[in-house]
This record gives C-alpha cells, structure tokens and sequence, in this order.
C-alpha cells in the first residue's frame, strides 16, 4: 500500500500531465485546423496546373509538391508532440509483456527483413503478468525499433529479451548499429534533441516518459560502431523497484 506521501506525488504527477495533455489537445487542434486548409489548397492548386506542360506550370507543380512535404512534415511533428505528451496518461491492467514483445515483433518482421535486418526474441517463459498500459508500451517498442532500424541501412539484427529480476522484470533491446558516442546518449532523452535530418527529437523522450510512468527505469549502453542496448526495467508491482539494473 502507497503511503500519504507516495498517494500526494502521484495525484500532482497525474495533475501535471493531465494538464500538457490538454494543453497539446488545445496546440493540436488549432494547428491542425489552418494546416488541413493549407494542404486543401495545395491540391487544388496541383489539380488546376494538370495538363499545363509549360515551364512556368512545372516550377510551379515542383514548389506546390515542397510545400505540401512540409505540411506532412508539421503533421509528423505534431503527432509525436502528442505522443509525448500523452505518454503519462496511463491505463494500467495487468498484462504480459512477452504478448506485447511477441506481437510487435511479427507486426515488424516484414519491414525488418525488407530492410535486411533480422529480428530475434528471447522471451523469459516464466515472466510475471505485470500493470501495463499495452498500448503505450507498443509505441515505446515502436519508438526503440524505428532508431535501430535507421542505425543499420546496410542491415543488421535486432534482439529482443525479456528476463525476471528480484521486484521488476528486465526488457533489453539489443541492436548492430552504428551505435552512439557519448555526447549523443547524454542528450538523447531531451525534448527536440535529433542527429538525424527531419527527426522530430521526441522519440527517446517519450519512451522515457511512458517507461518512468510505470513507474521504471531505462538506460542506454552504445559506442560508435559497436551497437546499441536499451535496458527498461518495470516493477512486478505497483511500486518501483528499489535497485534498477
């Protein structure tokens, strides 16, 4: 049982992403409203330029395509502002986490092995049910995975591991990729913090928060040309373990 103090914390941190929930609901809508009618008018402009093979109505038809990029562009990063600001707003049930690894994993395969990337899990068969929000921890999953993938454009493997640990059960995600040097890890959960050209920095920083929403830990071991391991732990409780590995 959580005491008055513990009980005190998690209504102000409840409180608190309630409130950037909102706020980016609020954001959303009134971005989205003017961008949909700038894109609406976009393709208009594409349409009424079709069958004009002028000069003119090429430049035109390139400067109309850019622009309609950069709206999706906005869209993509509005979306993962959401995200990560909806990432506290749990949903706790009790849930196996081997389900959701496995799950993700098949829905991956084909991308992975188009990409030569081969996917390999290693799922503890006496894994706790734990409280899981199964849903936000698939998109931290998705999050991890995207940046292995676009780690190794010439290929690779991505391992997937599920252990049990004294309190708190252990998922590793463990990639060949071009890894990271140690500038780049001490920054990569900051908010808009990207290396790669049109990322939107927000996809470590909400796996950070959906992680440390239930109540877990996650941590990065990477070197340059040697790979990357992200390690989450989650209590098989309701309380936090005392001692994250």
């Amino acid at each position: 049982m959580e005491n008055a103090l513990e009980h005190e914390e998690r209504e102000a941190l409840r409180a608190r992403t309630t409130e950037l929930a909102t706020l980016a609901g609020g954001l959303a809508h009134e971005i989205r409203n003017p961008l949909s009618t700038i894109g609406m008018n976009l393709e208009l402009l594409a349409e009424d330029l079709e069958g004009d093979d002028s000069p003119r109505a090429r430049r035109m038809v390139r400067r109309i395509a850019s622009l309609q990029g950069e709206c999706r562009n906005l869209e993509d990063i509005l979306n993962a502002f959401l995200q990560f600001a909806r990432a506290g707003e749990l949903r706790l049930e009790p849930g196996s986490l081997n389900d959701v690894v496995a799950d993700y994993v098949e829905f991956l395969r084909p991308q992975a092995s188009s990409m030569d990337v081969e996917l390999r899990t290693h799922l503890d068969a006496d894994l706790p049910v734990v409280p899981l929000d199964k849903a936000l921890m698939r998109q931290a999953l998705v999050n991890l995975c995207r940046n292995a993938l676009e780690a190794m454009p010439e290929g690779g493997s991505i391992d997937l591991l599920t252990r049990t640990r004294p309190a708190h059960i252990l998922l590793e995600i463990i990639d060949t990729g071009r890894g990271m040097d140690e500038k780049t890890r001490s920054r990569m959960f900051q908010a808009f913090f990207s290396t790669r050209s049109g990322g939107s920095g927000l996809g470590l920083p909400t796996v950070r928060r959906i992680v440390e929403a239930h109540h877990g830990h996650i941590v990065c071991e990477s070197e340059p040309g040697r790979g990357t391991r992200f390690s989450i732990t989650l209590p098989i409780h309701s309380r936090p373990p005392e001692v994250p590995v």
